[in-house]
């Protein structure tokens, strides 16, 4: 059984056609958001997290983004602010992750440090006589 709409005859003529008749096409589909630049994410990374200027360079390219946009190709756009997203993620991972491995460095270091006071601590504590000297 054919279930298909609309059901056309094979065998049946044509529909005439008027003369300049205008066609309307309409494209469904959930719209799609408009394009993000990522540029405050861009300026941050440029002032506070510009380890080898990749913050410079999520801010070039959300600028870019934010050109295309207002220009209208928002496909360039797109993929201009997803490049800033990435450079935006490598300056914060650059930046932070070296200084949370030193903090965590110091607080090991720390504990080690107590570790060994403690140790000493008893060492020095001990009261030696005259018999232990011979």
């Amino acid at each position: 059984m054919d279930t298909s709409y609309p059901h056309e005859d094979p065998q049946a003529p044509a529909p005439l056609k008027a003369e300049g008749a205008a066609h309307t096409s309409l494209t469904l589909g959930a719209p799609r958001s408009p394009p993000r630049d990522h540029l405050i994410w861009s300026v941050f990374s440029t002032l506070y997290l510009n380890l080898c200027c990749l913050g410079f360079l999520a801010l070039a390219y959300s600028i870019k983004a934010r050109d295309q946009k207002v220009a209208g190709n928002l496909e360039a756009a797109r993929r201009l602010g997803s490049r800033a997203k990435c450079y935006n993620i490598l300056a914060a991972m650059w930046t932070l992750v070296p200084l949370l491995l030193l903090l965590g460095l110091l607080v090991a270091g720390a504990l080690h440090l107590s570790q060994l006071a403690k140790g000493s601590a008893a060492f020095f504590s001990v009261q030696f006589t005259d018999t232990d000297y011979d």
